[in-house]
């Protein structure tokens, strides 16, 4: 069936699928010269979104915390419903709802008044202001404007109550990047207004997870419990982006988790700050060994055998615990199902993509499998990503069969093309803006990183740790088993 037009009735269910009609006659050979994304004025299929998210992100993870965004509806709408699709949960966040009174006489109107109305009706700890592009290239003065906010709730609520709410400001023009460096430059920012220091002594560690998700941060907070110690999450996401359904609660309604603004402000005693994520997170740990002297040890993400070693290692090396014998037990069993599986993965072509941080752990743990990772693109351009997974290839270059190309940046165009001049792949492991390329190279994707959203429960399941890393090596070979072996020989396996 060819359809040329929409009927006035509409469409019957039988006849949906329709036959696709090029949009040109006849396929376009891609000009060499435009392939890289380098050579070009614009960006095709990008993998990464903007400064704001990232920031707005942090703050959720914050307990009794709300997101204020001082740019349009549109800023604030898309990063909900991106939200909503990943964690499947609502997600409060304010916005000031600029117009074009504001772009052209300031936004400070909307800030002092909007601050006003989340103060009064939602009554938050904290308040974290994102801004973005808009009130970036006006030139709004932030700083200025929250003090005539603060001013503001003062005379109306009074001082003691006005003081209780703390407001945290993090600049996010996102011509300046991506999600990532949002993320990371909101680490700074609350670390920067709320963390102090009593020169107490102390055993407490503190962790910045990143861009991870709910299962990744629980797993993390499992290896902190083996491990007898205590520590302060910054940006504790795990229960107030994946709370558990409760009867009708009294409103306003903030979800039971989240890190407390007490413990933030403890950040400042620690022995050590684990930046998870270097490129999302590491400025805020950097801040506070240059105000406190804490040690800051910034990446990698611990995903595979290697990563979770030199995480319990220096968690070991800091706090004088002891790696015990339950952990050493998860990583036999996660060595165990690397050696029951190898015969699937070895010499196996693979391409990665995703955020920096996450494509690095990624790619060393493929190279932990036996497999070769023939490209890794970051969508955000890192001055470590390079270093890292040169390091990963160095380690293992005997095992290659290729020479792994390396992006730093650019767009999921020029990546899709380098892959369609590969002899073989057999594997893609990125985020769900990879479904159109797995499927037009006919290879199947394991869905890993930021976004995913067409898959029920993937926030809850881990990649880090030994046990997210076991959950991860079965869903890369299943994706291959379910791929390329007919049903007879995989149940013979």
């Amino acid at each position: 069936m060819r359809v040329t037009e929409i009927p006035v009735e509409g469409i019957p269910y039988d006849q949906l699928k329709v036959e696709k009609i090029p949009a040109a006659p006849a396929y376009a050979p891609r000009d060499p010269e435009l392939v890289a994304a380098a050579d070009r004025a614009l960006v095709v299929n990008p993998d990464r979104t903007c400064m704001p998210l990232g920031a707005m992100w942090a703050v959720l993870g914050v307990h009794r915390a709300i997101p204020f965004v001082q740019g349009a509806q549109g800023c604030t709408t898309y990063v909900r419903y991106t939200f909503c699709r990943i964690f499947k949960e609502p997600a409060t966040i304010a916005t000031a709802s600029f117009h074009e009174d504001a772009a052209v006489f300031g936004g400070r109107r909307n800030l002092v008044e909007g601050l006003r109305n989340l103060a009064v009706r939602y009554r938050p700890e904290v308040i974290g202001v994102v801004t973005t592009c808009s009130s970036e290239i006006i030139g709004d003065d932030m700083v200025s404007f929250i003090k005539a906010a603060r001013q503001n709730l003062r005379e109306e609520l009074g001082a003691e109550a006005a003081d209780r709410i703390a407001v945290v400001l993090i600049n996010t023009p996102s011509f300046a990047g991506s999600h990532v460096e949002g993320y990371n430059r909101a680490a700074r920012a609350f670390v920067e207004t709320l963390a102090m220091a009593r020169n107490t002594s102390s055993n407490r560690v503190n962790i910045i997870p990143g861009l991870l998700y709910p299962g990744d941060i629980r797993e993390i907070k499992h290896l902190l419990r083996e491990m007898g110690i205590e520590a302060t999450i910054l940006f504790d996401i795990s229960d107030t982006l994946d709370a558990p359904l409760e009867p009708p609660q009294q409103i306003p309604y903030y979800p039971p988790g989240g890190t407390r603004l007490a413990e933030i402000r403890e950040m400042g005693n620690a022995c050590a700050t684990f930046a998870l994520q270097a490129d999302a997170g590491g400025s805020g740990a950097r801040w506070l060994e240059r105000k406190f002297g804490i040690p800051a040890v910034a990446g990698p993400v611990p995903v595979g055998v290697a990563a979770t070693d030199d995480l319990l290692q220096h968690l070991s090396r800091f706090t004088g615990r002891d790696v015990p014998a339950a952990l050493r037990a998860e990583r036999g069993r996660l060595v165990d199902a690397m050696a029951d599986t190898f015969h699937h993965t070895m010499m196996k072509r693979v391409a990665v993509f995703g955020d920096p941080d996450t494509v690095a752990g990624v790619t060393r743990f493929v190279c932990e499998l036996g497999m070769t990772p023939v490209a890794v693109a970051a969508g955000t351009a890192s001055k470590r990503f390079a270093q890292e997974v040169e390091a990963a290839f160095a380690a293992y270059r005997e095992l290659f069969l290729d020479t792994p190309k390396v992006f730093n940046g650019g767009d999921l165009f020029e990546f899709e093309e380098y892959l369609k001049t590969l002899p073989r792949l057999d594997l893609i492991i990125g985020n769900s803006k990879g479904v159109d390329i797995a499927r037009e190279l006919d290879v199947p994707l394991v869905r890993v990183g930021f976004p995913v959203y067409d898959r029920f429960g993937y926030q809850k399941r881990p990649i880090v740790g030994y046990r997210g890393a076991e959950l991860l090596l079965y869903e890369i070979v299943n994706a291959m088993l379910d791929h390329r072996y007919p049903d007879d020989r995989t149940q013979q396996l």
